[in-house]
Order: structure tokens, then sequence, then C-alpha cells
């Protein structure tokens, strides 16, 4: 299919002429800015019109979507194109009171007039019928349309959350604006003056799109370049007219949407389409990012189909979210695995755990933990030491978490073993470990080196350390700026040397700073006096310390890892 879609810069009267409609999608969100955005609005409005001011001001992008360039959906932005009408129509209201109070009461009612049908729509003479040119949602329109626009007192009673916010916003910016214009006999005219100014001022990116399909492609690469967009609208505007195409009881629909927040408030600041790409393909054939919304909407064409996808999407979000929240309150062992997984940074094996929840957790406990200890394991072999390619990684997984959704790996047992096809065979892992350097400059690379050092430890002295505890640190024994004491090490080694694994050991804190940029001699007195047993064996095993010494320790340290990082099924 070709990208169609074009991008202008606009004006805000460029957007609001020619007998152009708007309209927000029934389902979009509600009207959510609160005063913060008001007053950050407000602020950068009034900074236009200072001495040596900016000539326009940037309102970023919208992403709009037409068949016939005449009525267009808001797609994104309608947050800011809500705030600028109601701003507007405050405006309005502010003109209307001062003809109330005969303030130039003939030429203020002209302006009145004349800006209403310039920038909100006309009224027709014969129906007196509002015929607007922006729309809101399903939530927000019959307030919009039967109280802004009119310029009729506001009920204050009776109102959704999203109606007492524009209510609000009304206010607040009618309040601006007195105190900004007061109620001389110039007064409106310099606001009407202000206001024709402000739409030449004000400019879009508009992004113009055919279909929701272009739409996404467009989300997907606008969030690339760091803009923040809102494809999760996008999904939800899709399946909720699907499963509107019939006449819906209004309780049908509520139901739909609090289902629908329900899912959005579990994720939290989980990203929604990481996860729905996720649960996707932990059920089927592996899709990349950019075909997401093209392969849902493929598949899911009809209300009944809708339905489904959210009540099933709820519950995975569920499981997802505790996947990643080691803290959550279902986990008991799993939760050590899944802060490795955390900590590894790795991503591809969720579709096998999400899969592997919702068949393996509540029939088989001891199943689903062995599956978790597998694959941070295989994770730690693959993407930590071996540092694997991952795209390859990805599609193992899809394969796998699909046939555990067909209930073709209908065990724990049988999962596991499926992890051999990518699993670092002992010898492979051992050549990685002994040659692995990690710069602990990086605070991820940290964590690593004191998890591997600890787990290490435990097996040597038969004693678990805390990967936390402040009460030792990571012990470079050359150091990271060695002193003259060192200057046998070729200087062009001295960073390669550092930090390989073989290099490092655990210390004391208090011996680590002691330790510092000494000599070895100097510090295999210290390390003696470690209580840390993999310390104590430095003086035992090395009168000096060389690149001989660290390739010698690192493969013995290798060959404990192998024994460490095993998943026994697979031996």
């Amino acid at each position: 299919m070709t990208m169609n879609f074009n991008t202008t810069n606009s004006t805000f009267r460029q957007l609001l002429g020619n007998g152009l409609r708007y309209s927000v999608p029934a389902f979009q969100r509600d009207y959510s800015w609160s005063d913060l955005e008001w007053e950050e609005l407000w602020q950068d409005i009034e900074a236009l019109f200072i001495e040596d001011a900016e000539s326009a001001h940037y309102m970023g992008y919208l992403v709009l979507q037409t068949t016939n360039n005449k009525q267009f959906d808001i797609i994104d932005g309608q947050q800011r194109l809500t705030t600028l009408s109601i701003l507007i129509l405050a405006g309005l209201s502010f003109l209307k009171d001062m003809v109330s109070n005969s303030v130039d009461a003939d030429r203020n009612g002209q302006r009145l007039h004349q800006l209403k049908n310039d920038y909100i729509g006309y009224t027709d003479p014969v129906t007196l019928i509002e015929t607007p040119i922006l729309k809101l949602n399903r939530h927000n329109d019959k307030y919009y349309r039967n109280h802004l626009i009119t310029l009729d007192k506001l009920p204050q009673r009776g109102l959704h959350a999203s109606e007492h916010r524009i209510r609000k916003a009304f206010d607040w910016f009618k309040n601006k604006i007195k105190q900004k214009f007061g109620m001389e006999s110039s007064s409106g005219q310099n606001f009407a003056q202000f206001l024709d100014d402000l739409v030449d001022k004000l400019f879009f990116t508009v992004i113009t799109v055919n279909d929701e399909l272009n739409a996404f492609k467009v989300f997907e690469t606008l969030n690339a370049r760091g803009v923040r967009l809102s494809s999760t609208d996008l999904l939800k505007n899709y399946l909720f007219s699907l499963a509107s195409a019939d006449e819906l009881h209004d309780t049908q629909i509520k139901h739909l949407e609090e289902r629908w927040e329900s899912i959005v408030t579990l994720l939290g600041n989980e990203s929604f389409p990481e996860f729905l790409r996720v649960y996707w393909n932990s059920r089927h054939k592996l899709i990349r990012k950019t075909d997401l919304f093209k392969t849902i909407r493929k598949h899911i064409k009809s209300k009944e189909d809708a339905f489904k996808l959210v009540k099933e999407i709820e519950l995975s979000a569920d499981a997802y979210t505790a996947l990643k929240d080691i803290q959550d309150v279902r986990w008991s062992e799993e939760s050590k695995y899944l802060k490795q997984l955390s900590m590894y940074r790795v991503k591809q094996p969720f579709s096998v755990l999400l899969a592997s929840y919702e068949n393996f957790f509540e029939s088989d406990r001891k199943g689903f933990l062995s599956i978790v200890r597998a694959i941070s394991i295989l994770s730690f072999r693959y993407n930590v030491i071996c540092n694997n390619p991952p795209n390859e990684q990805e599609r193992f997984y899809n394969k796998i978490a699909v046939r555990i959704e067909c209930k073709e790996l209908s065990s724990a047992s049988l999962v596991i073993k499926a992890l051999d096809e990518i699993y670092p065979k002992d010898e492979v892992f051992k050549s990685a470990f002994a040659a692995k350097q990690l710069k602990t400059t990086d605070n991820r690379n940290k964590k690593i080196v004191r998890h591997i050092l600890c787990e290490i430890e435990k097996n040597v002295s038969g004693v678990g350390r805390d990967e936390n505890d402040d009460k030792f640190n990571i012990e470079h024994v050359l150091p990271e700026n060695p002193d003259d004491s060192w200057d046998d090490i070729d200087d062009t080694k001295i960073d390669s040397m550092t930090y390989r694994l073989g290099n490092m050991t655990l210390l004391e804190t208090s011996n680590n700073r002691e330790a510092s940029n000494k000599s070895y001699q100097e510090k295999l007195m210290i390390y003696s006096r470690s209580s840390l047993t993999m310390t104590q064996n430095l003086p035992k095993n090395y009168n000096k310390w060389n690149l001989n010494s660290i390739d010698s320790r690192q493969k013995k340290l290798a060959n404990l890892a192998t024994s460490i990082w095993k998943i026994s099924e697979l031996s």
C-alpha cells in the first residue's frame, strides 16, 4: 500500500478558513487540559505581543484524516484546537458582556457576529441551529455546542469531569482576557485586533492522511523522532467504531470504555503499543512494530472481534504489567529472575513469558517458575555474555509463544526443552565469558558485574551476598587510574585489561578505599584481610598481576560461571 499523506505548514487562520470542518472522533479521549497547560499557552500567546517579539509561535504537529479535503478527523491535536476554540469563545463572551453593558454596543455586536462566523462557525438564520467549525467527541460535543457556542450561561451541575474542565477553561481564559483588555470603549476593538493578529501568528505542521493505517504509520515515524503522539487513541477509535457499527445500547459502550480505561490504568507508564505488540506476538506470527496496526486491522473486522480483543488485552495487560513489576504481590521466587531480566534489559522473551503466565501460572506454578528461571539463564548466556543478535532471538521466542498458546508445548518441561535451539552451549559460553569485558563506568554494567561476582562468591564460599549491599564494592585489581607502581603495564592495554571480568573482585567498602590505586603487592595485604573468599584467594593464587594473571583467573571464573548459569534440562 502506498503511503498517502501530505505535510504542510498552516497558520490557525488558514486552518479555519474556506469552509473547512474538523471533528474529534467519537471515541477519542475527552478534553483533559488543566490550568498548567492553559497558563503555558497563554504565556506563549502574550509573548507574541511584546516589543521585539517573535513573529510566530509554533503549535506543533496536527495529524488529520480526510477523504475529501473539506471534513477532517483530528487524529492528534484535539486538545490544542479545542483549547484555542475555548479561548476564542471566552473572548466572544467578553464582547457580549460589553454589548450588555452598553460599551460601544453596536460595533461590539458587529465584531461579535463577524468573529464568531470567522472562527467558530455560523448560525443558520432560519433554524438558528449552530454549524460549528469544530465538533468534539461524544462526551464533550453536546456541552460545547449547546452552551459554549451559544454563549449562554454555563451550567455547573450534572456535568462529566471533562465538561467541568471545559467550563473551567472558558472561565479561566475569559478572566485573562478581561484583565488584559478591561471594559473601556476601545476594549472591543483592541480584542478584535488581538484575535485577528493571533490567528496569523500561531502555526502548525499539518500532516493529512487518507486512512487510519497511514495515520498509524505517521505516529510511528513521529514517535521515532521523539514526538510523543498517541497511536493508542488511534487504535481505540478503530476498535470502538467497529463496536458501534450497529446501534449499541449506551451501557454496552460504557462497559467497553470502562474496560479500555482499565487497560490504560493497568499499563500506567508502560508503553501501550509495546505491550500490544508483545500481546499479539504471544499469540500470532511475529509482526514488526510498523505493521502492528495494519495486522490488527486485517484480523479484527467485526463488532464481536473488537469486544473479544478488548477483553483479551485487559487480561494480558494485567499479566504484562506484573511481569514488568518485580514487587507485584503475586510473585515469590519469580521476582529474583524477573529482576535479573530487567537488569539485563532484554525485552525479546516477554511474548514467551506472557504466554507461559497465561497457560501455566495457575495450573503449574512450579513449572512457571522453572520457565522464568530458564529464560533468565538463557538471557544471561545469549544476551549479556555472548552478545548475540536480538532479532533472531525475537523470532525464536515468538515461535515458542505461539506453540504454547496452541497447546503444542503443553508443559513447562517441553517449553524449556524448546529453548535449546538458541541456548549457547557450555563451550561457546565459557569461551565468551573468558574474554568478556564490562565497562563499569556504565551503570547497567556495574549492576551486572556485581551480580556476577556475588553469584560466584556464593558458589565458592556458600555465603549469599546482597547485590545491593553498600558494605562492599567492585574492586579493580589493576586500578582504573593506576599510579606509577603499575608502569610495567603497557599503557595501550590498560583500558582493555581493567574492565576484564578476571580483573574484578568484591571488596569491603573501607578496604576498597584503602586499596585505591596502590600497587598489587600493597593490595595483597588488604585482600588477605577480606571476608570474601574469592578475594582472599587472589594472594594465594597470584604473586604478581599482569595480562596472564587476568587471563588465568578469568578462565577459572568462566568454568564456575558455566556451572552457575546452567539450564540443567539442556545439559
